[in-house]
């Protein structure tokens, strides 16, 4: 995907949504090692105190040479985002964060911002594409998902014959996810973490706790895999059910 930048008679950089993968280094691409390579400014998300998953991932691709741009979240879990505090601070943050990187960008020098999983799958790079596409040249890098990378893990395919895949929030509402789950042949459930119970009523309620799956910090070296009904109360951020489909015939 590229975007022409506005005609202002100055070479600028190009941004780079770079996805990096699930978590394990091996499961990165050999064009995101390459753009993160030939970019001279590397960028992230993170929360304070840490350099984030991102940054983790793509470590060994990153040099002395670079200039790493950490953007630190104002808030993670202090506030639900239905606060109006939460929206306003993290608004803010991306508006000043995308304006650090349009510095770079102006001064001619491209940027690798990574992205765990794939940019455009959830990713938090959206933030930086909604603010800076219109403005610089802007590529996304795709990667291999999460999502793919649990499924990888199941006895069994993800979709097989006429099924028709779902991918769900777990954020909704729990009727909302009702419904969802309910329309599905086959389903991923994303963003567990505090929504695990309702998610967990939702999925008994759908009739499909025995064909789901729980996956948490799927490639990472704590990686755990087991039937739903095994899963525990609570659940990290990367972490999600994985329900396949019965491949059957329309």
């Amino acid at each position: 995907m590229s975007n022409e930048p506005q005609n202002t008679g100055i070479s600028t950089g190009t941004l780079y949504g770079v996805s990096v993968g699930p978590g394990d280094p091996d499961l990165m691409t050999v064009r995101a090692m390459r753009t993160i390579g030939a970019c001279p400014v590397v960028a992230y998300f993170c929360k304070r105190g840490t350099s984030g998953q991102a940054r983790r991932i793509a470590d060994g691709c990153i040099t002395a040479e670079h200039i790493e741009l950490p953007m630190v979240y104002p808030v993670t879990v202090e506030l639900p985002p239905s606060h109006p505090d939460y929206g306003r601070q993290i608004e803010a943050f991306f508006d000043e964060s995308a304006e650090r990187l349009a510095e770079h960008l102006a001064a001619g020098r491209s940027i690798a911002a990574l992205n765990e999983g794939d940019a455009f799958f959830y990713g938090s790079f959206m933030h930086l594409f909604l603010r800076l596409a219109s403005r610089f040249p802007t590529e996304v890098v795709p990667g291999v998902t999460s999502m793919m990378c649990s499924a990888s893990l199941l006895p069994r395919p993800l979709t097989l014959r006429d099924d028709v895949l779902s991918v769900i929030p777990g954020t909704l509402g729990e009727e909302a996810l009702l419904r969802a789950l309910r329309n599905a042949d086959a389903a991923v459930i994303m963003k567990l973490g505090q929504n695990l119970p309702k998610v967990r009523r939702a999925v008994e309620a759908a009739g499909l706790a025995d064909r789901a799956w729980y996956i948490e910090r799927a490639s990472m070296a704590d990686q755990r895999v087991m039937p739903f009904r095994e899963a525990p109360e609570t659940a990290p951020y990367f972490s999600q059910i994985v329900i396949p489909g019965e491949g059957l015939r329309r």
